[in-house]
């Protein structure tokens, strides 16, 4: 007794570009001419090269993460404090003499940097202090070491005298742990792009 086989079904190239409908020769078949088959092989072989290339780009920032210091993950914790402020007071003059920026300087950030108001050679525990550090042009900040008098005095009206007293009083000293740091440049990181999709709405 021999059993009938139903015959195959048409089925849809698979390859994005062609989209041919076609009888297949075998079950699992998914093209439907030679080129289609080169073309699916060579698709299959980029997705495997990409998920290769992936898998070693993340292995290289895991090693990377692990060959940092301290010192570097200070560095970029202030980096992602320096970054909020600057987008924070982005239509805000210099905080030390009131220049105001340009078109320019509002697509390219070029020419402002993120003052502290007490330096962090002076009180390392208001690095990371947002009411410490307000948007100044590279003149003040760089040129004229912070211009602090400058600073002080515009800085009273934008925060408030009693908040620009509490910086100036005493902090007790401050030994951030590594996962502190961590979770500042995540926070603030976090904080930017919450910023940034403000500005894009």
């Amino acid at each position: 007794m021999t059993i009938e086989r139903k015959p195959a079904r048409p089925k849809k190239c698979r390859v994005a570009t062609c989209r041919a409908s076609f009888v297949p020769a075998k079950p699992f078949q998914t093209w439907c001419s030679p080129d289609c088959a080169v073309a699916i092989i060579r698709q299959r072989q980029d997705k495997q090269r990409k998920s290769f290339a992936q898998r070693e780009r993340r292995e290289i920032k895991v090693r990377k993460e692990k060959l940092k210091t301290r010192a570097d993950h200070l560095r970029e914790a202030q980096a992602a404090v320096n970054e909020y402020v600057r987008l924070r007071d982005a239509h805000l003059p210099c905080i030390s003499c009131d220049s105001m920026p340009n078109d320019n300087d509002l697509m390219t950030g070029s020419r402002w940097d993120a003052g502290h108001y007490r330096s962090v050679g002076a009180c390392p525990e208001l690095r990371f202090e947002p009411l410490n550090i307000h948007r100044q042009c590279v003149k003040c900040n760089r040129n004229l070491s912070g211009n602090a008098v400058e600073y002080r005095i515009r800085l009273v009206p934008r925060i408030g005298a009693e908040k620009v007293a509490w910086l100036e009083g005493l902090h007790p000293p401050c030994k951030y742990t590594l996962e502190e740091i961590k979770a500042i440049k995540a926070k603030y990181r976090a904080m930017t792009r919450e910023l940034k999709k403000g500005e894009a709405a």
